[in-house]
């Protein structure tokens, strides 16, 4: 059964994060967070969360925590609602 998060966006609606197949989630600055993703080819997929401003990794953190969530919930519950420590503006899958 496929798992998504749903994230608030600034400013729009929310945006819906599988987690699914995920290899790594980074920190990459203060203000992005990325998500790995295993793929048919050799780079893989990339999802980049924008968000306020964090210290050390507490945006990973808190989304490890939430994708640990969403995959001990049932599987009717295929999404889990979360609520970031800082606002998230923008979601890019690259």
């Amino acid at each position: 059964m496929e798992k998504f998060l749903s994230f608030p966006i600034s400013g729009s609606t929310t945006q819906l994060v599988s987690v699914t197949g995920i290899v790594i989630i980074e920190q990459a600055s203060a203000t992005t967070t990325t998500i790995a993703y295993k793929a048919g080819n050799a780079s893989g997929d990339i999802l980049t969360i924008t968000h306020g401003s964090v210290a050390n990794d507490d945006f990973r953190d808190f989304v490890q925590d939430q994708v640990r969530a969403a995959l001990q919930t049932s599987w009717t519950n295929p999404v889990l609602t979360v609520v970031p420590p800082v606002a998230v503006s923008n979601i890019v899958l690259a």
